[in-house]
């Protein structure tokens, strides 16, 4: 298992400046944007720092290492498909702690809103891109049984203890077939169970990981090279998970940074709750 990530980096630093933010038409709930936009479906400054600024920062170990990657979840050849109950686990994990801005909503006491697939998944997050990377969202789950969508005895365990109530996760495939991405929420009762999850999502721990979801018609989730990059955003746990179709090996995890930048857009819907929090008038 690789961990990739800077350590020398700071999380609330983003080195990067991606434009991982979209516009927000579609969404179930959003306040109105303010700010210049640059005309191109993105935000202007804002201060997240979503998982695109942290995992940008990967290109520069890819860079003074090489990234030829050894290890056990596979080679070049492609793994095998990623059936309901396959455990799979990341080559490369990138977990980072939580956001101080996020302080308002790290107990759902403060955001008790149940979050819906039009909220997550919403229209403007139906295809996504980064760079030269585009996606489709294949198919969505929204889910309240936490454990369902996960393996793992320990990981189990904690969803259970601090009070997982919902899981949200998508499927994304690329427009050339070559690339499948997942995204995952899931609604926590605090910050502090928040964090625990995604400790416990370390592959290192062997706690277990969150189930692939492959809809039908879409290339599968498979066990060979593959990277995910977990966030504590408040009470909500966010990750993005990508590979090349079939698990192949890709020639550096700049490759796998960019493919994350864009399926990661989702996670936007944070900033919603961010700004909604405390005003009951609003849930």
């Amino acid at each position: 298992m690789i961990e990739a990530r800077d350590t020398g980096a700071s999380p609330g630093s983003d080195p990067s400046g991606s434009p991982s933010g979209t516009k927000t038409g579609g969404r179930d709930f959003w306040p109105a944007d303010s700010g210049g936009g640059d005309g191109k479906g993105t935000k202007g400054p804002n201060p997240k720092i979503l998982i695109g600024g942290a995992v940008a920062l990967v290109v520069v170990v890819a860079a003074v290492v090489g990234v030829v990657v050894m290890s056990g979840g596979g080679g070049k050849k492609s793994g095998g498909s990623a059936s309901a109950g396959e455990q799979i686990v990341p080559t490369a994990f990138t977990p980072w702690a939580p956001e101080k801005e996020m302080a308002k909503i790290a107990d759902r006491q403060a955001d008790a809103r149940p979050v819906t697939e039009g909220e997550v998944f919403p229209a403007d997050v139906k295809t996504v891109a980064y760079k030269k990377y585009s996606f489709t969202l294949a198919g969505t789950n929204l889910a309240s049984d936490c454990k369902q969508a996960a393996w793992g005895q320990r990981l189990q365990g904690d969803l259970a203890k601090y009070q997982c109530t919902q899981v949200a996760r998508g499927a994304y495939v690329s427009q050339d077939k070559q690339h499948v991405g997942q995204f995952a929420v899931l609604n926590m009762a605090n910050q502090d169970g928040a964090q625990q999850i995604v400790r416990d999502l370390d592959p290192a721990t062997g706690s277990g990981f969150v189930r692939a979801y492959n809809p039908d018609g879409a290339p599968a989730f498979h066990s060979g090279f593959s990277a995910a990059y977990a966030h504590t955003y408040g009470h909500f746990v966010i990750m993005s998970w990508v590979q090349r179709a079939g698990g192949a090996q890709p020639a550096n995890l700049s490759e796998l940074v960019d493919l994350s930048l864009a399926v990661e857009k989702p996670a936007d819907f944070v900033w919603g709750r961010l700004e909604m929090a405390g005003d009951n008038t609003k849930q």
